[in-house]
């Protein structure tokens, strides 16, 4: 995407554009519905592993670090 950065170990901490934390903000809060929403469009634990870097992780886990996140960055967005 045009406007974004790579962030890498040490490097320290980039900005990123506005339109690309909107982005962002909008695809955290779909993703947190797709790991609590009952049904088929819920993602598997074998997709919520693979998203944690093939490490198992708890859904309920993953799922209040990705709310967090949401919550954070839209705080951030909206100010």
């Amino acid at each position: 995407m045009p406007g974004s950065t790579t962030l890498k170990a040490g490097h320290g901490v980039d900005p990123v554009e506005h339109t690309d934390a909107v982005r962002l903000v909008a695809v955290l809060r779909e993703l947190s519905g797709l790991l609590t929403v009952e049904g088929p469009n819920r993602l598997t634990d074998a997709q919520v592993s693979a998203l944690c870097g093939g490490q198992v992780h708890h859904r309920q886990e993953f799922g209040e670090w990705i709310a967090r996140l949401t919550r954070e960055l839209s705080q951030k967005v909206a100010a």
